[in-house]
């Protein structure tokens, strides 16, 4: 579904993305993209959805290539850390623009936008909205439209623990329906029972990238938690 070949991207003499391969053959899989702050997980992930071209390396998704194709956004479903809408538009106002400017505009998951209840502030502006509020708009955009690659950037920030919970519920089921689905988190617990694969960066480079039953196997560990920080322990010990 995604090839990614021999990434490369500079920020002038910053060298953020240092020959990134990597493959996803298919849907089915939550893959948890992790690592320390300035590792390279933003970058790759706007590599993904056009936003940034790198200076050489393709990023293929199913057989098309995002920097010729920009069409193929139509295939991924993004949620930002941090989204911004038009202030003066309602909650409803907001999911109608959206609506009018897609083709699939008849044929919506709207699963999010009534377990968040945001049926309920439709006549919101967005601009009074709280920041959890905001995310579970954005959430349920993300959604929206049946995409194949789903990516989530830090997604339970700001969440209620209830919201969370509802989030967690809809990744699990779009997982198993057979979506390709990619989440980043500095709260490495959030992951455990939701990753099904993990891929840890490094000063621009992939370090591993793993299922999580592989990771706990070799770590000896129960979580994703334990597994990443005996992982860490081990490579500042080296």
């Amino acid at each position: 579904m995604i090839t990614i070949q021999n990434l490369h991207k500079y920020y002038q003499k910053l060298h953020v993305l240092k020959g990134i391969n990597l493959e996803f053959d298919d849907g089915k899989r939550c893959i948890a993209l992790i690592g320390p702050n300035a590792c390279g997980k933003t970058t790759l992930i706007k590599c993904l959805l056009n936003l940034v071209t790198p200076q050489s390396g393709e990023v293929i998704i199913s057989g098309r290539n995002v920097k010729d194709d920009p069409a193929i956004r139509k295939l991924i479903g993004f949620m930002p850390q941090a989204a911004s809408f038009p202030k003066h538009l309602s909650v409803a106002e907001t999911f109608r623009l959206i609506r009018s400017v897609r083709a699939e505009a008849d044929n919506t998951d709207d699963e999010l936008y009534r377990s968040f209840r945001l049926d309920a502030i439709a006549t919101k502006k967005m601009g009074a909205l709280s920041g959890g509020t905001v995310q579970k708009v954005s959430a349920a955009l993300a959604f929206m439209f049946h995409p194949q690659i789903i990516i989530l950037d830090e997604p339970f920030a700001g969440l209620d623990p209830l919201a969370s919970g509802i989030l967690k519920e809809k990744i699990q089921k779009e997982k198993e329906n057979g979506k390709l689905i990619f989440i980043t988190s500095h709260v490495i617990s959030e992951l455990d029972n939701l990753a099904s694969h993990i891929i840890f960066m490094e000063e621009g480079r992939i370090i591993f990238y793993k299922s999580v039953h592989m990771l706990l196997e070799e770590t000896g560990k129960h979580t994703i938690t334990d597994a990443i920080m005996k992982i860490l322990i081990q490579t500042e010990n080296e």
